[in-house]
């Protein structure tokens, strides 16, 4: 078991060395971002801090939020069934979610389309768990589904299950920046 683990570091070692390699390469279209970060932690597995995965989170969190407040508003001021209002909510949050990452990484520079990609590597599994999580809770709460925006249980399941996705989803974002993906991608674009 420990030759196995020895020889997947190596083989990331290997995976880091040819990285560092590919960067000296001039007609690269991103050699630029690879010898920026050639040394960078979270390129390193287990190189992230949870501050950092906190921050991923949050980041993510505050999208996903957005969306799901935005989506339950609508949903139940139009008078939806719950799995319409449910289905309307994770749609908008993945839109922020995506859109938050999206904005920031056009401030840097990138192009429509580079940010676009980046976005959805940085942010689909963070924000898959985080409504999965999120919307379990509403779903397995007692009454919290036929709360109306009137109603505290609303609120306080809402805000309830949008803790528990942070906490569930922060060792997720570690996981992923520690292998150089999810936030990790994202924040190559940033310096």
């Amino acid at each position: 078991m420990q030759h196995d683990t020895h020889h997947g570091q190596h083989a990331d070692h290997m995976h880091h060395a040819g990285h560092a390699d590919h960067a000296d390469r001039s007609d690269h279209p991103d050699s630029s971002s690879h010898s920026d970060h050639a040394g960078h932690a979270a390129h390193h597995p287990g190189g992230a801090s949870w501050s950092m995965a906190a921050r991923a989170t949050l980041h993510c969190l505050t999208g996903c939020a957005i969306g799901e407040i935005l989506g339950m508003v609508i949903g139940t001021a139009l008078g939806w069934d719950n799995m319409a209002t449910m289905v309307l909510a994770i749609v908008l949050a993945f839109f922020f979610g995506y859109s938050l990452t999206l904005r920031s990484i056009l401030k840097a520079g990138v192009g429509f389309r580079t940010a676009l990609r980046v976005a959805f590597a940085a942010d689909t599994l963070s924000i898959a768990v985080m409504e999965l999580i999120d919307n379990g809770v509403i779903a397995l709460w007692p009454g919290a589904m036929d709360a109306t925006l009137a109603d505290t249980l609303f609120w306080g399941a809402l805000a309830i299950s949008l803790a528990v996705a942070f906490v569930v989803t922060t060792p997720v974002n570690k996981w992923m920046i520690g292998r150089g993906k999810g936030h990790a991608v994202v924040h190559q674009y940033h310096h």
